[in-house]
């Protein structure tokens, strides 16, 4: 084991059994978009195929449809997104009367033929955030426009998503959204049954799409290369017995939101990125030494947010630091 300034990233969230903590992007059922359809003119159908090939890998279907006045009502309902390689006032015009509940309706994103913008014009919290970023891939800018991540924050059901869960009850969002905004939400609480919680209208109920498993606290440099960290969180793994198949989600700091590689090894392996404030890391600091708190005042974060994030609040092993690049701490 080696202390180290941990260097971690993303937004703000633990999950606890009666306490707290902060999390990270999903559809309207909780999960990320994952049948997209490309509605595109005839004459850009050839950067239809490109923006196809690039993202092929990341979804389960992605299809090439060409426009015709009647395309999205002819769709609707089949998809979980729809990306117009159009102007935005055409997908607008068209698919304005057809939207009816945000909870239901398709992700709605366009993108210029010259691939400049990646527009999410509707259901960003549900795949239109997603699909803008991952066009990024192709040297799209998202213009991404919901309050809080327009803000550097993470909305309610942007913590679904790294938690694997999905919100039961949609209308709340509205004012958890507001007190997220206001730094006001608090750590998301995780209650275990059998139990009956009685709640009101301003509280947003997340359920567990799985059982969970293990949780990997990371810690990166910056610039960190997306090998790097699997090869850390594999031989983290390895001393358990444990394989990538066993891990619920990535735990990290919000000092490290963005850092690409991390995201990156995150979505190869299938896994949520999970985000912890200071101060919800500071309540559960590790065992180990580590610089931060001298050099920086943050406890270590690759333990502090294993223990954060796992359903037990316990280290399944201390933190090591992998190549002087990764930190990973292993909890439950």
């Amino acid at each position: 084991m080696s202390t180290d300034t941990d260097t971690e990233t993303n937004t703000d969230e633990s999950t606890t059994d009666d306490s707290g903590g902060h999390c990270s992007t999903p559809d309207s059922d909780g999960e990320v978009a994952e049948e997209i359809a490309i509605i595109s003119f005839e004459r850009k159908l050839d950067t239809a195929e490109e923006i196809a090939t690039e993202l092929g890998p990341e979804y389960e279907e992605i299809d090439i449809i060409e426009y015709h006045g009647d395309v999205f009502g002819e769709h609707w309902g089949e998809y979980d997104c729809f990306v117009g390689l159009m102007a935005s006032g055409i997908a607008m015009r068209k698919t304005a009367p057809l939207l009816d509940d945000k909870w239901d309706d398709p992700a709605i994103v366009v993108i210029d033929e010259a691939l400049t913008w990646a527009i999410p014009i509707t259901g960003g919290h549900h795949g239109a955030n997603q699909v803008a970023q991952d066009l990024t891939k192709l040297g799209a800018v998202p213009a991404t426009t919901t309050a809080s991540e327009a803000a550097g924050k993470q909305g309610v059901e942007s913590k679904a998503k790294a938690l694997d869960t999905h919100v039961v009850n949609g209308d709340s969002t509205v004012a958890t959204n507001l007190a997220v905004l206001d730094d006001e939400l608090g750590p998301v609480a995780r209650l275990d049954g059998p139990r009956a919680v009685l709640v009101g209208d301003d509280v947003t109920v997340l359920k567990r799409n799985a059982d969970s498993g293990v949780v990997l606290g990371t810690g990166t440099v910056s610039g960190v290369d997306k090998t790097q960290v699997i090869d850390a969180w594999e031989r983290a793994l390895s001393d358990l017995d444990a394989t990538l198949d066993d891990v619920d989600f990535v735990a990290t700091g919000t000092r490290k939101e963005g850092e690409g590689g991390l995201y990156e090894a995150a979505q190869e392996i299938g896994a949520g990125v999970v985000l912890f404030e200071k101060e919800t890391l500071e309540q559960f600091e590790g065992p180990s030494e580590s610089r931060s708190k001298e050099l920086i005042g943050w406890p270590g974060i690759a333990e502090a947010s294993a223990i954060a994030g796992g359903r037990e609040h316990n280290l399944l092993r201390e933190k090591e630091r992998f190549e002087e690049a990764v930190t990973v701490a292993v909890g439950r």
